[in-house]
């Protein structure tokens, strides 16, 4: 387990696990009132959260199943990154693709919080790559089955 340094400015507790095999943390929305989210209309969302991430992790903000089955409700940028050196407060940029308003209310759980290691990647330029029998071939390339 990675320790990661937090600082909570809401006014609801810290995320947490919500059993022991849970890849991600509920966060909440961190609101003075209520934001009416219209169809097609996105907004961004506080948490009151501020983290500092070990060097080579990163955060990712993905949605919430339940949100955006029951209300087409969905985080905008999927997944969202938090760089290990960002000190800014965590938004989350929601986006309701529904055809009806949807109410975001303080406290709502708005998205989940995945921590995860990552490596940086050399790029190396040259003049081709290697064959592979897929080649290629993109989108939908490997048929129905």
């Amino acid at each position: 387990m990675v320790s990661v340094k937090i600082i909570n400015k809401s006014h609801h507790p810290l995320p947490a696990y919500s059993t022991a095999c849970s890849a991600g943390m509920d966060l909440r929305a961190n609101l003075e009132e209520s934001i009416v989210l219209q169809p097609l209309q996105r907004v961004l969302i506080p948490t009151g959260l501020f983290m500092a991430l070990p060097e080579g992790y990163e955060a990712q903000v993905r949605p919430r199943s339940g949100l955006a089955l029951k209300h087409g409700i969905t985080v905008l940028n999927t997944p969202g990154t938090i760089d290990a050196d960002y000190r800014g407060e965590i938004g989350v940029i929601l986006v309701n693709l529904s055809q009806d308003d949807f109410v975001v209310n303080d406290g709502e759980r708005i998205a989940q919080l995945v921590v995860a290691r990552y490596e940086q990647a050399e790029l190396v330029a040259v003049e081709a790559l290697d064959e592979t029998v897929r080649g290629e071939g993109g989108f939908g390339h490997s048929g129905v089955k």
